[in-house]
C-alpha cells in the first residue's frame, strides 16, 4: 500500500457559506451557469438516504462541467485515465452547528501531482470555481 503524500486537509477544502442552505444551493446554481459552466447533476443525499431509512442533515452534491476544459483532457487517450476527477464536484451541507458549508477537492493540487496538460487545465477549472465561491465564503 502506498503511503499518503498529502493529508486530507491539503486535498479537500471547506468554507462556511454566508447564506442559508437553500440560498446557497439556489445562488450557487445561478452563479455556476453565469460563468458558462454546466451542472451535470445535483444529488440530494439527504433525500436519497431518507428513502433508505437514514436521517442526515441537508447535503447536496453538485457535479460541474466546463466542456472546453473537459474536452481538452478527454480528447487525448493518454489523459482519459484522469476522468475519475471529472466532473468537478462541490458539496453544500449543514452541520450540527447550524451553519452551512461548501466543500470541494483541491483539484489544482491534485493535478499538480500529474503535471503537464492535466495540471494546466485543472488549475484553470479550479480557479474558475474558486472565483465563484468568493461570493459565498464568509470572511
Amino acid at each position: 500500500m502506498k503511503e499518503n503524500v498529502f493529508s486530507p486537509n491539503q486535498l479537500f477544502l471547506e468554507n462556511e457559506s454566508k447564506f442559508s442552505y437553500e440560498e446557497t444551493v439556489i445562488l450557487l446554481s445561478e452563479h455556476i451557469l453565469n460563468i458558462d459552466w454546466k451542472i451535470s447533476a445535483i444529488h440530494d443525499l439527504q433525500a436519497t438516504l431518507k428513502k433508505n431509512g437514514k436521517e442526515v442533515l441537508p447535503i447536496k452534491i453538485f457535479e460541474l462541467c466546463n466542456p472546453v476544459y473537459s474536452g481538452q483532457l478527454l480528447d487525448m487517450d493518454t489523459l482519459r485515465i484522469y476522468s475519475p476527477i471529472m466532473p468537478c464536484r462541490l458539496s453544500v451541507y449543514e452541520k450540527n452547528d447550524g451553519k452551512v458549508y461548501i466543500a470541494r477537492m483541491d483539484s489544482a493540487t491534485m493535478a499538480a501531482m500529474v503535471g503537464g496538460k492535466v495540471e494546466e487545465v485543472m488549475a484553470k477549472a479550479f480557479a474558475d470555481i474558486e472565483k465563484v465561491l468568493e461570493y459565498f465564503i464568509t470572511d
